[in-house]
This record gives C-alpha cells, sequence and structure tokens, in this order.
C-alpha cells in the first residue's frame, strides 16, 4: 500500500492527512495551530508543519505529499534564502491604497486592463499590492527581496530541505502551481505567463519567481525522497478535496466566506467582485471572496455566551428573516464589495425585534447574503450553477445550510465533514504519484433545500445600499 500526505496551511493552523494512495482511505491525520495576526513569520508555518506531521505519525512512508495553502500570502526571501520580513497575510488590508494605485496608473480604464491581463483586478488581498506597499513603506526590505513566494510554494520548498542559507540554487528550486500564482496579480490565467512588467511596476525590480508547474508535474522530493506535488491555493484544493467539476459552484465558510465555480473558460471581471484565478487540474476558477464569514458566527455566539451548535439552536428558533433585524457582516473591511475600510452595521432594531435568537438569525442570514451578493457576481459572468456545494466549519450549522438555500432559492448539497483542502492535497499527491488523477470514492452529501426567500436578500441589499452607497 502507498501513503500520499496532503497539508492544509490555513490561516489559522496546519493539517495534515495521510491517505493510501489507491483507495483514498484516511490512515492518520495531525493538526497544529498557527499565531494570530494578519502577518507571520513563515518559520511559524514550518513548525507548525513538522509539529502536525509528528502527530500525524510522521512522513517518512510517504511516497508522495502535496501542500494546499492561504492563497496570496507575500513571501520575500533574501539573496541567502532567508525570510526578509514576517509574511503578510490576504487578509492584511494595509496595503488597500496599493491597489488603487496600481488600478489608476493603468489609466482612466484602469480596471479593465488588470482584468484582461491577470483575470482580476489587485485589491488589497493580492500579492501585488502587498509588493507595491512593502516598496513604499519599507523600501530597504523591498531592495533586499531576491525572491517572493507564496505560503504553500515556501512550505513546499522547506519539505525539499532547502531554506536560510541555500542561495542562488535554492532559489531557481522554488516552485508553484497555477491555481496560487493566478492570485499574485502578476500570472496571466489565461497566457499562463508570469507578468513580469507588472511585478516591476509593484516592487521596483523583478525577483526571481517559483516555477509554474503542471497540475501533475512534480518539481521537487523530499529528502526522504517522496514526490511534492505541485501544491495549489486553498479554494483550488477544496475543489479538489470535495471533487468538484465544471458546472459545480462551491460556498466555503471559513475564516474568509468564497464562492467559487470550476468553469472551462477563464474570465475576467473588470468590475473586481470576481477573480478569474486558474485551478489546480487546467481549469478555471471564478471566485468572489468576503472577508466576513465565521468570525461573525465567532463574535455573535460569545455575544450570547453561547457556543456555534447555541447559536444554531438559538437561530433556529427564531422564524427566517430573524422578525425584520438585518445583519451587514463587513466587521472586518470587506472584499466583495470592495470596501477595506467598512464596519458592520445592524437594521431593523426594534423592541419585538431585539432578542437573542433574531441576532443569532440574522448572523447566518446576514453572511449568507453577502455570499449571495457573490454568487450573483458569477452569474453576471454567465456562469450557471449545475450543484451548489457548501465546505467549511460553519457548513456543519444547520441555520448556515437552510439560510443559504433561502437566499439562493436553490438546493444546497453538503459533502461529509472532512478537512477538503488538505484532502484534495493528498488527492493531487496520489495522482502526481499515478500519473492520472485516482479514482476516490465520492464523499457522503445532504441536499437542505429551504424555502426560498428573495425577499431576504432585498431586505440585506437596501441596508448595505443606505449604510456604504452601493448601488
Amino acid at each position: 500500500m502507498s501513503l500520499v500526505a496532503g497539508v492544509d496551511s490555513s490561516t489559522q493552523s496546519c493539517k495534515i492527512v495521510i491517505r493510501d494512495a489507491d483507495t483514498g482511505a484516511l490512515v492518520r491525520s495531525g493538526a497544529a495551530p498557527h499565531p494570530p495576526g494578519t502577518e507571520v513569520d513563515p518559520e511559524a508555518w514550518w513548525q507548525a508543519l513538522l509539529a502536525a506531521a509528528e502527530a500525524a505519525g510522521g512522513l517518512a512512508d510517504v511516497a508522495a505529499i502535496a501542500a494546499g495553502g492561504q492563497q496570496h500570502g507575500m513571501v520575500c526571501l533574501d539573496a541567502d534564502g532567508a525570510v526578509v520580513r514576517p509574511a503578510l497575510l490576504w487578509n492584511d488590508i494595509r496595503s488597500a491604497d496599493a491597489g488603487r494605485q496600481l488600478v489608476g496608473e493603468a489609466g482612466p480604464d484602469g480596471a479593465r486592463h488588470w482584468a484582461q491581463e491577470t483575470g482580476s483586478v489587485p485589491v488589497a488581498s493580492f500579492t501585488v499590492t502587498k509588493l507595491r506597499w512593502l516598496r513604499e513603506h519599507e523600501p530597504e526590505n523591498a531592495a533586499r527581496t531576491a525572491a517572493v513566494c507564496l505560503p504553500h510554494d515556501w512550505l513546499s520548498w522547506r519539505l525539499a530541505g532547502y531554506g536560510p542559507g541555500s542561495g542562488a540554487e535554492g532559489l531557481a528550486a522554488l516552485c508553484t502551481d497555477r491555481s496560487d500564482a493566478s492570485g499574485t496579480g502578476y500570472w496571466s490565467p489565461a497566457r499562463g505567463e508570469y507578468l513580469p512588467e507588472l511585478l516591476e511596476q509593484s516592487l521596483g525590480h523583478v525577483p526571481q519567481l517559483p516555477r509554474v508547474l503542471g497540475p501533475l508535474e512534480a518539481g521537487l522530493r523530499t529528502p526522504d525522497g517522496a514526490l511534492i506535488g505541485p501544491g495549489a491555493g486553498d479554494n483550488a484544493g477544496a475543489g479538489l478535496g470535495v471533487g468538484a467539476g465544471v458546472g459545480d459552484v462551491v460556498v466555503s465558510i471559513g475564516t474568509s466566506g468564497t464562492v467559487f465555480a470550476v468553469a472551462a473558460d477563464p474570465t475576467a471581471d473588470a468590475t473586481g467582485l470576481v477573480a478569474g484565478f486558474a485551478d489546480a487540474t487546467g481549469h478555471y476558477l471564478p471566485l468572489a471572496c468576503t472577508l466576513n464569514a465565521s468570525r461573525v458566527l465567532d463574535a455573535t455566539a460569545a455575544l450570547l455566551a453561547v457556543d456555534l451548535p447555541g447559536l444554531t439552536e438559538l437561530a433556529l428558533s427564531a422564524a427566517p428573516g430573524a422578525g425584520g433585524l438585518t445583519l451587514v457582516p463587513y466587521f472586518e473591511g470587506e472584499r466583495t464589495p470592495n470596501l477595506p475600510d467598512a464596519t458592520g452595521s445592524l437594521h431593523g432594531l426594534t423592541l419585538t425585534s431585539y432578542t437573542p435568537a433574531n441576532l443569532a438569525r440574522a448572523a447566518f442570514e446576514g453572511i449568507a447574503c453577502s455570499l449571495a451578493d457573490g454568487f450573483a457576481a458569477l452569474a453576471d459572468l454567465g456562469i450557471e450553477a449545475r450543484r451548489v456545494l457548501m465546505v467549511g466549519g460553519a457548513a456543519r450549522s444547520a441555520a448556515m445550510q437552510q439560510a443559504l438555500s433561502a437566499v439562493l432559492g436553490l438546493p444546497v448539497t453538503v459533502p461529509e465533514p472532512g478537512e477538503y483542502v488538505a484532502d484534495g492535497a493528498a488527492r493531487q499527491a496520489a495522482a502526481v504519484l499515478a500519473g492520472g488523477w485516482p479514482d476516490w470514492k465520492a464523499r457522503a452529501a445532504d441536499t437542505v433545500t429551504a424555502e426560498p426567500a428573495p425577499g431576504l436578500l432585498a431586505r440585506y441589499r437596501a441596508a448595505a445600499r443606505r449604510e456604504h452607497g452601493l448601488g
């Protein structure tokens, strides 16, 4: 029996699954936490990976490994291979002005230009804007930057035995995949190539960049001889983990909320609502992302002195519509729509509506409505949903399931709980080992259908329009 390992290096933790390469059966697993914050020393990710691997019984017996990781994070290396400064994560919004500058510098139709070149319009999340911020605010660190990579690239590189002291040879060994490269803002999914002129415009020079591997290409090996797959961005990894194919729309509710589709053709949305990413299989992954998802539920549960199951129970005890209470959940700014300085707001407060049960229900419904806006942005690009899959930690909540189905007016399929990104990475590792995608058994799934609630979404949009001047 050959074993493969899949790594999920997310914002909050590192999780590792070890599976049978032929059947996909889970053999063992492990996890370790990451430090909080929107900037993190990448060494913390490496130590968490080592701890998670130890908890999983080690990696010495795996034949292949692949890593999925949080997208966009800026990892800068000097000429020796040492980290220049703590990595800026996807949810660090200090580079919002840099995004606006880059768009403005492209002329009066700058957003369309960026969308056509890269598939996306740069916002604070993207690596390209973080590099512009670095150039403006830490010019010495920008000048020291000899290579730029992403969190999963850097971990794959460390798994291969590289690190500080690796020098030019080590930097030349950096590898990535098309899904994560497509989130940098300086790689074209449609053309399959880096755009050095955009990188120079951002950082001021063109550093060493990771080689972009094909979906089944192993670029490196571990010191023990295991193949290292190309890896993937976290959303593309989740798509692999749930077996999403062309026509599927996946709604993922974790720290952030994402709505993405597997599409046969590249997209370019000049509004900036949909990022035109690539996936990990050779297709494309148009994606709308919200900054606010499960942390809103966590904050509401803490306010009401309950845990997530308790919050779900409270929410289900209220009638749909939360008695007219509407939560616009922009607690940490927002990306879809692009309002990095926004705050959340609560509307429809009356003596009757202001109850713990209605507040709990409004939290779930507000998140569902926010995600529905992302779903609508995909539809505006001509993407039709053959099936809606809901994943992520909050997907286990019946209140979240019902709210999403009601707001979208569609059935929602909820696969059995699992480590979707790590499982997707393990599936990729098995594919690299075998030279083709394995025929692993599909996850068991439930389908939830709630009474459609178009009035709920209309009320939410009116509240967001009043609060933030949205059209």
